[in-house]
Formats: C-alpha cells, structure tokens, sequence
C-alpha cells in the first residue's frame, strides 16, 4: 500500500531538547555497552559488576551509570552496601518511539485515530458484491513489492474465512470501491481473543486522497467498539507512507524484524507495529 502522507509539523522545541538528551546519553560507545550489560541481564547488575565486566574504574562507571539514569534509560537503586542499576523497561518502547517523530514517522504524541477524514470518502461493511473490487486491489498491492509477502491474491471465500465478522470493511469514492481494510484473528486460543492482525490496501488511482485515513479510523474505532484490545500488524520498512498512516491512527513501533522473509529472492525486514484501545 502506498499513501502520501501529509507533511509533519516542526516537532515542539521541549520534546526536542528532551529527545536530544535522550540520544547525546548513548553518543558514548562504553555507555553504550553498558546500558546492553543492564537491558541484557537478569535483574540488574551492580555497579562493581559492571566496573568488572567492561574493564574500567569504578569512577568512570558511576560517572555513565549517572548519565544514563538522568535520562531514564536505568533505574539506581541501593541493596545493602552495593548500588544495584537496572533498565527502564519504557524505554523499549520509548526510544522507537522517539526515533519514530524525529523521522517524521509518527507524532509526539499518540493520536486515537485519523481526524482528518475527506467528506468524499464512504466507509460500509465489506458485502458479497466487493469481493472482485477487493481482490483486484490486493492484487495491485502485491504488484507494487512492498505491501505484502503473498504472491497471490487467496479465494474470496479463503478471505472471508479468515478475517472477522463485523471487522471487514471497504471504501467508495462515487460508488466505487477503492481500498478495504480487514482484521484476522491471530490465535485460537480464547486468551487471545481481543487481539487481531490488520490489512489495509488502496487502490493506486486513488492513493494520497484520504482514503487510508478513512479506512483506519473505521478498522480501529469499530476495533474498540467490540472490544478488540490490540491491533497489530508489520509493514515494510520500504513503506514509510504506510508507517505514517498507522502512526497516524494510534498504533506503535515494537520492533524491526530484520530479514523475516523474501519477495522474488530478496530479503525484507518489516516493522512491527501495534495499538491499544483507547
């Protein structure tokens, strides 16, 4: 899927001098290591731990331990007469997420959905008459490279299998289809009933006209609606307009999954995203 995404505004001059004290806290190679020697660990390490395993005094390693805890990457407790640090489990998503807004991938902070929505766009529940107009765009986003691993398109009645009731939706400008979006069910273990994998895809012809948002807004207000506690889904990391767009409605950076699969011999890494209901 391919959206233009609408140029972001310059980024709050607070959250930039926060962000960059963030980034100056790991300019050094040995803090660094350091913070890998805390995340990497089982409960922490004290500071004669780390002063040990990475081969420097005892000054130099309260002098990193301080800069990294000024900018809440570790936590500085006592535990008798040692000095215990530990990771900041936030920043594992807090320092993605950083990265995210400075790249112009998400905003500082996390909106519920698209606000933005064009009048000339109409989201419905996906009918049996859509299934030509939707496979055709699934279609047309795996001819681009970048939207999907399948090869090709699966059977209407394949789809219609796999995504949920109440959760399949498509978008019309002047009565035509021209991009659906569908939650899957990622597990049937009835612990992961709230949770689902989403797909969206828009036609090329009419890309960049606010029907990604539209579509977005539906997927996870209706998401929320019926009690969907999670949304996920990976894209690659190629399509920063599909990032911009799920950012835009509200999900989240987890993670990169480096070389995950292949499309004609090549490998791919994507990113995987996510969002809680609001």
């Amino acid at each position: 899927m391919t959206i233009l995404a609408a140029p972001a505004s310059l980024l709050p001059a607070d959250a930039a001098t926060d962000y960059a004290e963030c980034f100056a806290a790991l300019s050094d190679p040995t803090r660094v290591r350091l913070l890998h020697a805390v995340a990497t660990s089982n409960g922490g390490l004290t500071v004669g731990e780390l002063t040990e395993l990475l081969g420097i005094s005892q000054s130099t390693c309260s002098h990193h331990v301080r800069k990294l805890a000024a900018t809440r990457f570790v936590h500085v407790s006592k535990v008798g007469t040692s000095t215990r640090v530990t990771v900041n489990e936030a920043c594992c998503t807090g320092l993605p997420h950083m990265a995210d807004v400075v790249m112009g991938m998400a905003g500082a902070t996390r909106p519920c959905c698209p606000d933005d929505v064009p009048a000339d766009v109409t989201v419905r529940a996906l009918d049996d008459a859509d299934w030509p107009a939707v496979r055709r765009i699934y279609r047309e986003g795996i001819d681009t490279g970048i939207a999907t691993f399948e090869t090709s398109v699966p059977p209407a009645a394949q789809l219609a299998a796999r995504w949920l009731p109440g959760h399949r939706w498509v978008a019309e400008i002047d009565g035509a289809v021209v991009g659906w979006t569908a939650v899957a069910p990622i597990s049937t273990r009835d612990c992961y009933r709230g949770v689902g994998e989403t797909s969206v895809y828009v036609s090329p012809d009419h890309r960049g006209r606010g029907v990604g948002k539209a579509l977005l807004r539906k997927q996870v207000t209706a998401a929320d609606a019926d009690g969907l506690w999670t949304l996920q889904t990976a894209v690659f990391t190629e399509n920063r307009a599909s990032l911009s767009l799920h950012h835009q409605a509200g999900y989240r950076t987890v993670g990169i999954r480096e070389r995950i699969a292949q499309v004609d011999g090549v490998w791919h890494d994507t990113v995987l995203l996510e969002r809680r209901a609001s």
